[in-house]
């Protein structure tokens, strides 16, 4: 029955993955972490920590304590933008006018930085937190008269909750996520005008909410398979005008976020007493995947070895590349390093950018 349950889902993810017939833009999730990005992207049915309250709030159901975090910056740049340093330092990695001048200096080299913070408190089935982020891609073109950019920054209060069934065996979690966002997606913005984003960027507030399903099975190895609804009904950004800034410079809001659809499957080995691994398949954008040429960019697998929750090693695929990354950890602080690869070009050009995460929390 084991192997029946097995083959089947094995086959209807390779089915998903090639069932679906133009962008050579890179996709971008709300939130996306340095463990996550070190199992190749993939986290939606192993997250177990305060993140699940944004990845997959049925997450929430397997926690087995309270805890907050105070203190979790979370860094994150790709080489051009550390090798860019060198030719022109900047003070500001994620304020466009503050890198201009190295993306003058290394035109048609693509520029990638992201900050991030969560400071949360979660308990079994119920989670509340604070997100910030910063993210700027900027890419100067060959003649130096436009920069391909976007920017956006989110500052989000983050509710969760979570329903458990039989024992925990299934669970079904929701989240609200209240976003102020600031955003500027301009493929040709031209180089010799106002860098500032309150000259460029729309703005506004919008209401989101996803909703998680996560399905255990009682034998060894727990099987686990979920599905993480992100979005309903499309997450647009016209409830009020930012709190941070006015829409004025733009009087255009923030691109309307499509409901979209990710599924993953997991097993939890238990190998010795002080020896555990993860290791999960996923596959994102199931109902946007047909807007998507390059099939390599929806699929993710990876794995975690977890010696005695002190020390964890980690590694996997994420969209045609290799991913790789460790955590120190302790009863109150870890430290999280990652390097990945993602795929920002398309199915008959594909080009890798290699990133590098670090991140450090502490909690109570």
């Amino acid at each position: 029955m084991k192997r029946i349950l097995w083959i089947a889902l094995i086959q209807i993810f390779l089915m998903i993955a090639f069932a679906f017939d133009v962008n050579a833009a890179e996709r971008r999730s709300f939130y996306s972490g340095t463990r996550c990005q070190a199992m190749g992207g993939a986290c939606l049915a192993v997250v177990n920590d305060e993140t699940a309250l944004i990845v997959n709030p049925a997450a929430l159901g397997k926690l087995r304590d309270t805890y907050g975090t105070i203190f979790d910056p979370e860094l994150e740049l790709n080489s051009n933008a550390m090798a860019m340093y060198s030719d022109s330092a900047y003070s500001n990695p994620f304020s466009l006018s503050d890198v201009k001048d190295a993306l003058n200096a290394n035109r048609d080299k693509y520029y990638h930085a992201k900050g991030q913070v969560f400071p949360s408190l979660v308990m079994r089935n119920f989670g509340i937190g604070l997100y910030n982020n910063y993210l700027l891609d900027a890419q100067m073109s060959t003649d130096g008269s436009t920069i391909d950019t976007y920017y956006r920054s989110d500052l989000a209060l983050v509710l969760g909750f979570n329903f458990r069934f039989f024992d925990g065996r299934v669970k079904l979690g929701f989240n609200t996520k209240l976003i102020d966002r600031i955003e500027v997606d301009n493929r040709t913005l031209s180089s010799a005008g106002s860098m500032t984003y309150s000259d460029i960027a729309n703005s506004g507030v919008g209401l989101s909410t996803d909703v998680g399903l996560m399905l255990s099975a009682p034998w060894k190895y727990i099987p686990t398979v979920t599905a993480v609804l992100h979005d309903v009904g499309g997450t647009s950004f016209n409830q009020t005008d930012s709190f941070r800034q006015s829409t004025s410079a733009t009087s255009e809001r923030p691109k309307l976020v499509e409901q979209d659809l990710d599924i993953a499957a997991a097993l939890f080995p238990i190998h010795t007493n002080y020896l555990r691994s993860s290791w999960t398949v996923e596959y994102r954008g199931l109902l946007t995947s047909g807007q998507e040429d390059d099939k390599s960019k929806l699929i993710h697998a990876g794995f975690e070895l977890n010696f005695g929750d002190v020390f964890f090693a980690r590694a996997g695929y994420n969209q045609r590349y290799w991913t790789a990354g460790f955590e120190v950890a302790s009863e109150r602080w870890q430290w999280q390093f990652t390097s990945y690869g993602e795929e920002i070009g398309t199915a008959s050009s594909p080009k890798e950018d290699r990133r590098y995460n670090t991140k450090f929390s502490f909690r109570f």
